[in-house]
């Protein structure tokens, strides 16, 4: 690894970088838009964004294990919920690019008027979840889960925030009420080695190995409740770590 990269200097630039270039891709997406429509414009330029930063920052991009899940969820054919841990602000970015399949995240529906992060949220086909209050964020998880039922493929971090310590979190239910609901399978993905690339609350970017590992999918409907759903995915995530 290239020394003059690792030092604190190089590592707010970079960051600083990062912050920049994300307006420059989102006015590319949204050029891209009028050409080519906003859904298709968004994956060609969408990713980009982490190849060219990851290349200026030293940042080595390993992922496994995805040749060996089922060909339907390989092809797209078979709505599957990606599960991951969270360990850095750039894993969201990384995952678009990471997973070969088009798979977009759930947020809240107030991002979706957020300038740039927003505006390239709703081209990817983000879907937006209203949590005023409980009957809405029911009924828009459930709405949430017919979009999937119907083809859309998601990205969900069950932790919920990123750790600040590099250790696994709990993990919150949201996600395994949806996947329960959708009836799709939950693939659980580790990624490693972010909390030391970027942890939470850092303002320096370090060079590194950025791996993602994606485990067998689990079957929803093969668990009595949900509770025990959340146990194996959780269990499975925390083994493809230590793998």
């Amino acid at each position: 690894m290239s020394s003059w990269r690792d030092n604190w200097g190089f590592g707010i630039v970079t960051f600083i970088w990062g912050i920049l270039t994300v307006p420059m891709i989102v006015v590319l997406i949204l050029l891209g838009a009028l050409v080519m429509g906003p859904h298709r414009s968004f994956w060609f330029f969408g990713p980009w964004w982490h190849r060219q930063f990851f290349a200026v920052c030293g940042i080595t991009r390993r992922i496994t294990g995805w040749e060996d899940l089922p060909n339907a969820i390989r092809d797209g054919e078979q709505p599957s919920i990606f599960m991951s841990n969270h360990q850095s602000q750039l894993d969201p970015p990384y995952l678009l690019g990471a997973i070969p399949t088009h798979a977009v995240y759930i947020a809240k529906k107030e991002l979706k008027w957020v300038p740039f992060i927003g505006w390239a949220a709703a081209s990817a086909g983000a879907i937006f979840i209203d949590r005023s209050n409980r009957e809405r964020a029911v009924a828009s998880l459930h709405e949430a889960a017919m979009k999937v039922r119907g083809g859309r493929n998601v990205v969900i971090f069950p932790e919920g925030t990123r750790t600040r310590t590099g250790e696994l979190l709990p993990f919150k239910k949201g996600g395994f009420n949806l996947a329960m609901d959708a009836g799709v399978p939950i693939v659980p993905i580790a990624i490693r080695g972010g909390f030391h690339i970027l942890p939470k609350g850092a303002r320096r970017v370090r060079p590194g190995l950025y791996e993602v590992r994606f485990g067998a999918p689990v079957d929803p409907g093969a668990f009595l409740d949900r509770d025990a759903l959340m146990a194996e995915v959780r269990g499975r995530i925390a083994a493809l770590l230590l793998a």
